[in-house]
């Protein structure tokens, strides 16, 4: 009897690849590949092709639902290119293991262990039992709020804005897939701010972004008990309470700081300076809509929004940044700190040191490198440093609101950008689960000894 022959190959190779590194291939091939189709002369307007930063720019972008862009998005690409964009966003959002997991459930009606491990990682799920049910929830969920934001703004713009009703349902569903996905790419020259005093478009976009940013467990742990909130587990709660505490702040800072600048709040009614001041806060959360000139904002405010950039929204799901739940555990380490405490608690839970070590992890390492991108980019550029520094959060946090400079600031400046919107997208994935699933055993302990503190 002949000893089976090990399997070889590329699919060898991927299959003992840790599931961190999958998703962070995955991430990359889908990057270059939407370089190279926006690199083709018929994703551009006009002759020849887009230029290789250009291209690679916005496919990064949008492929990490940034929506940072060097190029006006509605009159530099055809059709296809946006098209092209569109699908990028897509993937980027929902996940690329998810829809490869998705394809594989289609096609073989199976996936294989290191599969499942994979997307679960990816999705954050807490297991691999029941990832079929996960992943098909995961794009119901999806097309279910896409396409309901989709008929409003389709409506919207072809019975009150009178375009045409084909154009109509595409505006419709580009920016319905944009927010959802928290991207904050935009089919108009000035993104939105053609649209400030308008309510049935600013709002839906709105409630896509809020959705998409509370994070896959969260959108199906409320939906499956939301006569019963008591059975919501500690990471929804969590989320849920730091999503209106940051809401509320957000509102309340841009409108306190905003309401008496003549070029933004200012030069409008009372009424669309509240709804500015809400969105406006709600795209901070890392979907980069905005409907004022950014660049016109008084510095507080952006120091405001920066903070705000770099906390993000929630764990799981299409936004970036630090997370709700990393700043959450960290404001929970400090109050058990200050009042003695010998333990972490959240929400009647007690939080293991592990997870404490993670936050704190991920958080030193977000400020390092916005820290170390910031002083770079300051470097090469003439660029004053808090419209370099929100930037560079906007990059890292996937949000994509911008004060103007990206297209002006240089190629090396822009590829900076690039590393950090890419980071931004799969590094706090990558790395949080890896600490996670990957601990270190020690064969023997070093002696204690306390540093004094402070």
């Amino acid at each position: 009897m002949h000893a089976t022959r090990p399997q070889r190959g590329l699919t060898h190779f991927w299959q003992r690849q840790h599931p961190a590194r999958r998703i962070f291939t995955g991430f990359v091939v889908l990057n270059l590949t939407g370089w190279a189709l926006l690199m083709l002369p018929m994703s551009k307007q006009g002759p020849g092709g887009a230029s290789w930063i250009e291209a690679l720019f916005t496919a990064v972008s949008a492929a990490c639902v940034t929506g940072l862009t060097v190029v006006d998005t509605a009159l530099y690409w055809t059709p296809f290119g946006q098209v092209v964009i569109l699908l990028l966003i897509q993937l980027g959002g929902l996940g690329v293991m998810v829809f490869a997991s998705l394809i594989g459930i289609a096609v073989v009606k199976r996936l294989s262990l290191g599969s499942r491990l994979t997307t679960a990682q990816e999705a954050h799920a807490t297991g691999i039992g029941g990832l079929r049910k996960l992943i098909v929830s995961i794009l119901r969920i999806a097309l279910v709020v896409e396409g309901t934001v989709a008929v409003i703004l389709w409506l919207r713009f072809w019975l009150g804005r009178g375009e045409d009703p084909l154009h109509a349902l595409w505006l419709g569903v580009f920016h319905a897939v944009s927010s959802y996905n928290n991207a904050g790419f935009a089919l108009f020259s000035d993104n939105l701010m053609g649209f400030v005093d308008d309510p049935w478009i600013l709002l839906p976009l709105a409630g896509a972004t809020i959705v998409g940013g509370l994070g896959f467990p969260v959108i199906m742990q409320v939906l499956k008990h939301a006569p019963n909130p008591r059975r919501f587990s500690m990471h929804t709660w969590l989320v849920l309470v730091g999503t209106v505490a940051l809401l509320t702040l957000g509102t309340v800072a841009i409108a306190v700081l905003e309401w008496a600048n003549p070029a933004s709040l200012g030069a409008h009614p009372t009424g669309v300076r509240i709804l500015e001041a809400f969105f406006h806060s709600v795209q901070t959360r890392t979907s980069g809509f905005n409907a004022l000139d950014i660049g016109t904002f008084h510095p507080e405010t952006l120091l405001v929004m920066d903070v705000l950039m770099f906390i993000g929204a929630g764990p799981a799901g299409t936004a970036g940044g630090i997370k709700i739940t990393t700043f959450g555990v960290l404001a929970a380490i400090i109050i058990a700190e200050v009042r003695g405490d010998p333990t972490v608690t959240l929400f009647g839970k007690r939080l293991s040191r592990a997870v404490h070590r993670e936050a704190i992890t991920i958080a030193l390492l977000s400020v390092g490198l916005c820290f170390v991108a910031t002083l770079a980019i300051m470097h090469l550029t003439d660029v004053d440093h808090d419209r370099v520094l929100f930037e560079v959060i906007s990059a890292f946090g996937t949000v994509g609101l911008s004060t103007g400079i990206t297209a002006s600031i240089g190629t090396p400046s822009q590829l900076i950008l690039i590393v950090l919107m890419f980071i931004g997208r799969v590094g706090p994935i990558t790395v949080a689960t890896t600490l996670a699933l990957r601990p270190r055993r020690l064969a023997f302990e070093l002696p204690k000894e306390r540093p004094i503190i402070g």
